[in-house]
């Protein structure tokens, strides 16, 4: 299962976040069986809460070099959600 959700977080972020927490309860526990905040990951910042899902660990949740996988999860967000403002800016507008 690990290597079909890798393969969808190529496809997209939000699709394997999806899957994860669809078909597994690594969201559900990593979240503290909270709602809110996985719904809040998979709309505005997929990456990182992709990467939180996936640093986490049952016995002590986020600790050491899950920081920095967060960290550069949050990374491709910004990087995701500026390169669409710069793809905007260069291209003309169709009018």
């Amino acid at each position: 299962m690990c290597c079909f959700v890798l393969v969808l977080g190529f496809l997209g972020p939000r699709l394997a976040f999806l899957w994860v927490w669809l078909f597994s309860e690594r969201v559900t526990d990593a979240f503290a069986g909270n709602f809110w905040w996985p719904l809040l990951g998979l709309i505005f910042l997929p990456w990182t809460a992709l990467a939180y899902v996936a640093a986490w660990a049952p016995t002590g949740g986020v600790s050491g070099i899950g920081w920095a996988v967060i960290a550069f999860g949050f990374i491709l967000d910004i990087a995701s959600y500026s390169s669409r403002a710069a793809q905007q800016r260069i291209q003309p507008s169709a009018a």
